[in-house]
């Protein structure tokens, strides 16, 4: 009965060893007792649930420690593919200004174009994905300034900030027309966080 009890806590290393011991004791009075004693069986029970204790713990112990190790390195990843993606936008920013005198208005209008030709609603210079604001764990934020109100953007903000934070991306990142890319932890960053090295 004890190597029974300890075996439906099997997941906890000590209850999976004494679920084992008790068992192979309770087998060998059941063996002995010439049939005075029963519960052969639910010793082989507790038996078999410490042994499945004993072969699942080095997959728990593998786990605990890849699992953190993924996950530090999927927001890593997360992290410079956002990087990647401003230093994108910022160059496309550059190259609608050239063409069409002005910065952008929004992501959409560096995304593809909603016409057979690209023009200020579909520069067609960013993938759609990054057009629609969201790749690799980060949502991507495009505002544009006319400071002259002569209809054309003469600076721009841009930020990046992850979907789920501490999980798709511990860092928020900001950039403007200057290019500098800057970082902040705890909230969303803006043109004092500071920049990248």
């Amino acid at each position: 009965m004890g190597s029974l009890i300890s075996g439906i806590f099997f997941i906890f290393f000590p209850a999976a060893i004494t679920a084992v011991v008790l068992g192979h004791i309770a087998r060998g009075e059941v063996r002995r007792s010439g049939g005075r004693l029963q519960g052969s069986g639910m010793a082989l029970a507790g038996l078999i649930l410490g042994y499945i204790g004993l072969a699942v713990l080095p997959i728990l112990i593998i786990a605990a420690i890849a699992i953190p190790n993924l996950l530090r390195s999927r927001i890593a990843a997360n992290e410079a593919s956002a990087v990647g993606a401003l230093r994108t936008i910022h160059t496309a920013c550059f190259e609608y200004r050239s063409r069409y005198n002005g910065y952008p208005a929004s992501l959409a209008s560096l995304g593809p174009s909603p016409y057979k030709t690209p023009g200020r609603e579909g520069a067609d210079m960013i993938d759609a994905a990054l057009a629609a604001g969201a790749k690799s764990g980060y949502t991507f934020r495009l505002e544009a300034h006319d400071d002259d109100a002569d209809g054309y953007a003469d600076r721009y903000q841009l930020w990046a900030d992850p979907v789920t934070p501490g999980t798709t991306g511990q860092r928020h990142f900001f950039t403007d027309e200057t290019g500098v890319i800057r970082a902040r932890r705890d909230a969303p960053a803006d043109a004092g966080s500071y920049p990248l090295e």
